[in-house]
């Protein structure tokens, strides 16, 4: 499942953050799994990522993308109405 939202945190140090999602939910992300191989983000950046359960139970994202555009990110937030289901 893609999540889309928001850089809360991330630990330069440790390589680790938490995303926000347009819903509210905060998910936990290494650095390894930006996807293009920085392994650096800044807070407060939008991003679409996956959703999985991690190895420790907890959701966590990986596959997370910075969207080349504020659109993408639209995109990936929007909705589908009832004639798109």
């Amino acid at each position: 499942m893609n999540v889309a939202g928001v850089v809360d945190s991330f630990d330069e140090r440790r390589g680790d953050g938490f995303i926000v999602s347009a819903s509210g939910e905060r998910f936990y992300f290494h650095c390894v799994s930006i996807s293009d191989d920085t392994r650096s983000i800044e807070v407060g950046t939008h991003v679409v990522a996956t959703r999985h359960v991690g190895h420790v139970g907890r959701d966590e994202v990986s596959d997370v993308q910075k969207p080349d555009d504020v659109s993408a990110w639209e995109r990936a937030t929007r909705r589908p109405s009832v004639t798109e289901a």
